[in-house]
């Protein structure tokens, strides 16, 4: 059978790339760095130039921020060498010359490396969850404060709201693909969370578990208290505004309330 042949043979589940199925479901660089600068540059009345994503995988957002001009780098920190590979070739690989040169991966654990002071420094995707202890935590955070420059801002993001502890699904249709958020089991007394993510496609494939996560969930009050024990200053939450049908519109704003929603996500802002 000709490669042409097997390929046709194959499912859309066989076809698909997980990372290109993550970016598409998850993520939205373009507005995260759009939200970035122009909340940097709100705050310290400049813009910001060099970026530290932590827990970076595919490494979208860093590429995505040195495409602002030549005077921006980016930094992305990630214990995963299969996924910093697969950045490395999809994503890196992809920009042009000029602007590869600015992005550096590192394969390194957060809570050790080393890198110049950033501007700015990011931890999204709710990755930081994954240190379930405040010790744990606020050991993070403090290395994060250390990493950046003496007016440098920290964003990170979290989600909340009753539907949170539930052990459920939610189906997101996409083009040409189903994405499926599975929270698979929840512990009331610990916070102890275990999801998964997975693709459904027109054809009737699917891939189960293409990613699974066991993090503590953390609520808005713990991370602001751990970072103010950490040194930060102002640590404020900037919440998604709503448009004309009730829907998230994506913008956010600071917030020192909030609304009861059944399931809401956020980003904290933390000044150094």
């Amino acid at each position: 059978m000709s490669a042409k042949a097997a390929k046709k043979h194959k499912t859309m589940a066989e076809q698909a790339d997980i990372h290109q199925l993550y970016e598409e479901s998850v993520q939205n660089v373009e507005h995260e760095v759009e939200f970035l600068q122009e909340t940097f540059q709100s705050l310290r009345g400049r813009k910001a130039h060099l970026l530290r994503e932590d827990f970076c995988g595919t490494a979208s957002a860093a590429c995505e921020w040195v495409k602002q001009g030549l005077d921006y780098q980016s930094i992305g920190v990630d214990l995963d060498t299969s996924v910093l590979e697969w950045g490395r070739q999809n994503r890196v690989g992809q920009l042009p010359a000029e602007d590869q040169a600015r992005v550096r991966l590192i394969e390194s654990d957060v809570l050790d490396v080393q890198t110049p002071p950033v501007d700015i420094l990011v931890a999204f995707n709710f990755s930081y969850w994954i240190f379930n202890t405040r010790e744990v935590m606020l050991r993070y955070f403090r290395s994060v404060k250390d990493a950046l420059k003496d007016d440098g801002v920290f964003f990170c993001d979290l989600f909340g709201g009753s539907e949170a502890y539930e052990e459920t699904k939610e189906k997101t249709k996409h083009e040409g693909f189903t994405y499926i958020w599975h929270q698979a089991e929840f512990h009331p007394v610990t916070h102890y969370m275990r999801t998964h993510i997975h693709f459904k496609f027109p054809d009737g494939s699917r891939i189960k578990k293409a990613f699974t996560y066991e993090w503590r969930m953390w609520t808005a009050p713990e991370i602001r208290d751990l970072l103010l024990e950490a040194g930060f200053k102002n640590p404020t939450l900037y919440w998604e505004g709503d448009d004309e049908d009730g829907e998230g519109n994506g913008v956010f704003t600071p917030e020192e309330k909030g609304e009861a929603d059944l399931a809401w996500i956020a980003y904290i802002v933390a000044e150094k």
